[in-house]
């Protein structure tokens, strides 16, 4: 079993110990997702496997809560937030925009990337880097004001 698999059933336990209604139904939520890919693939996920179960998590509950609040639902938004919040603390630290603008740079260097045109290949060299770590949002963004 992976780590990030046995930190979360872990807290899991510790969840259901404090009788934490709300953080045991995300952790559940996350465990589920994570047995749903493991049942449709037939294997067990690495943690790196996990770390993108749980980052499409946290991108539909960022999709749900702009949609929420957009239509005026502050109840379900403080809901997703809070499922957000925790499905947040499995996510390896963010990098800051500095060094966000630093892997581009590099990777602009590497590649000898000059316009728009090779944005899909820079992309594509900063995904594998930057996965888990970064807003792909955000790098894309970084990317389209270096080459513009």
């Amino acid at each position: 079993m992976s780590d990030l698999k046995a930190r979360i059933i872990d807290d899991m336990k510790s969840a259901m110990k404090a009788k934490d209604k709300e953080g045991l139904k995300a952790v559940r939520m996350i465990l589920g997702a994570i047995k749903q890919k493991e049942v449709d693939d037939r294997i067990e996920l690495s943690d790196t496997q996990i770390l993108v179960v749980i980052q499409k998590m946290v991108k539909q509950r960022k999709d749900s809560i702009s949609q929420f609040k957009d239509a005026g639902r502050t109840d379900l938004v403080d809901v997703e937030e809070a499922e957000l919040v925790i499905l947040n603390n499995y996510m390896p630290a963010q990098l800051s925009e500095a060094e966000i603008t630093a892997a581009v740079d590099k990777a602009i260097a590497d590649s000898g990337a000059s316009s728009m045109q090779d944005m899909g290949k820079l992309m594509g060299l900063l995904k594998g880097q930057l996965d888990g770590k970064a807003d792909m949002g955000v790098v894309s963004g970084v990317i389209r004001s270096k080459l513009s």
